[in-house]
């Protein structure tokens, strides 16, 4: 049966909803211990999960109890905000069905999501540098993935998701779209932009990036966030790598405010943003241990947006000397497995709301009701590759007439990926590294 549950993921391609693409069916092939669903929803403005917990608590439920299944574990947690009051009070109405599930409450702290801080705050468990929750017996799946998971149980694959629109639009809200979706037309579902000159960001302010309406919803897009294009969050997003480095070299303080407020460094990882900014600024030995550190940043952005105080990027800089790194064809050597909690992690959690404030976002926090979408959705153009791994292979050609929920992509032999359906029935227009189908009535 377990190994059902994870064909089943396969086939209907399911993949984690929460912003990552790794393919779920390769998680639910583990064995593990516990499985913990990330419930906690931490990038600011985006509204999704909270909703979907509130909406489907069962479908939740169902799906964890799916995923318990397919990996053997005894013990389900539900890691979610306790700010989530409506949810937790539904969630906690089908969980005393099942005393192997627990609802464990998490503070309103930027990155309680990160799957590091996540398995620590619920277990007391650090997982090893570069390491994941499998290595101490853990699965981690997010709120969507695993409804996903529940509605695979029921035959339906993954040709739609919920999104949250907000920012400068008319009518923030969250709304359902067929996967290919364009950006465009999600905004203009939402009543359209009220400003002229925008920008758009997808999937949170911090660990999002700036992306053209043109571009198409994804299995990862959970939200949109419309800003004007000389909104601090988007200048730091669209700068030039150059100028970066240029105001590096002049205006850091030498302060180590990045260090002090990263996730990873408090939780014991050999991860030094000032000694980056250090190095880059003023030369550094080559290769030392601080700069192949960035392999351990997962670029969540609280060094950047909540430490620095000089408006510098030190993010950037990791991800940069991370991938120079990596042209050089240096590898991660950091793998410690026992390490020593921050004795002042407690203390230096990021609160969302004061994060919000920093990010000058408060005009943008707004409630983003479901709303039914009114809008007729006659065009996609579906990615091949929306997901960690290679991208999936066409099924069909141009020309060919299909009906939704139809096969359209399969897993190339052999590699990770994940299946791609017709998330709208009609005629295949273009196959290139989207799939274009156009509604024919």
């Amino acid at each position: 049966m377990s190994s059902e549950i994870a064909d089943m993921a396969r086939n209907s391609g399911i993949v984690g909803a929460g912003g990552a693409g790794f393919p779920t069916h390769v998680k639910l092939s583990a064995k593990v211990d516990t499985f913990i669903v990330n419930a906690a929803e931490c990038e600011p403005l985006l509204r999704v999960d909270q909703q979907l917990m509130t909406t489907c608590p069962g479908k939740l439920i169902t799906g964890l109890q799916l995923g318990m299944k397919a990996t053997g574990a005894k013990r389900g947690i539900i890691a979610v905000k306790r700010k989530y009051k409506t949810a937790i009070k539904k969630l906690k109405q089908v969980v005393k069905a099942d005393s192997r599930i627990e609802i464990f409450l998490l503070d309103d702290v930027y990155p309680a999501g990160d799957e590091h801080v996540l398995v620590y705050e619920a277990l007391g468990k650090i997982i090893p540098e570069s390491g994941l929750p499998l290595d101490i017996g853990v699965v981690v799946n997010n709120v969507y993935t695993l409804i996903n998971l529940a509605e695979a149980a029921e035959g339906n694959p993954i040709v739609s998701r919920y999104v949250t629109i907000t920012g400068a639009v008319k009518n923030p809200s969250t709304m359902e779209f067929p996967i290919g979706t364009s950006i465009k037309d999600a905004i203009k579902a939402a009543g359209g932009a009220t400003i002229d000159d925008y920008q758009v960001l997808i999937n949170g302010p911090m660990m999002g990036t700036v992306i053209a309406p043109k571009k198409p919803i994804t299995k990862l897009t959970s939200g949109i966030i419309v800003l004007p294009e000389n909104h601090f969050v988007i200048r730091m997003k669209t700068e030039r790598i150059s100028s970066k480095v240029i105001v590096t070299k002049a205006a850091c303080i030498r302060c180590q405010l990045c260090t002090d407020v990263c996730p990873r460094f408090l939780l014991g990882h050999e991860l030094h943003p000032d000694k980056v900014m250090r190095g880059i600024a003023w030369g550094a030995p080559e290769r030392p241990d601080y700069m192949t550190g960035t392999f351990l940043c997962v670029e969540c952005g609280a060094c950047t947006y909540y430490g620095c105080p000089m408006g510098l990027d030190p993010c950037k800089m990791m991800t940069e000397v991370k991938g120079q790194l990596r042209v050089e064809g240096l590898k991660n050597t950091h793998n410690r497995k026992v390490l020593s909690i921050h004795p002042e992690r407690e203390y230096r959690k990021l609160p969302v709301k004061r994060l919000i404030s920093r990010l000058d976002l408060l005009n943008y926090n707004h409630e983003c009701p479901i709303r039914k979408r009114k809008l007729q959705i006659r065009k996609v153009s579906i990615p091949l590759k929306q997901h960690i791994g290679d991208p999936a292979i066409p099924t069909v050609k141009v020309g060919d007439s299909v009906e939704k929920g139809a096969l359209i992509g399969k897993i190339p032999d052999g590699s990770l990926g994940a299946v791609i359906h017709a998330s709208i029935s009609g005629i295949i227009r273009k196959i290139g590294q989207e799939i274009v189908i156009e509604k024919t009535k």
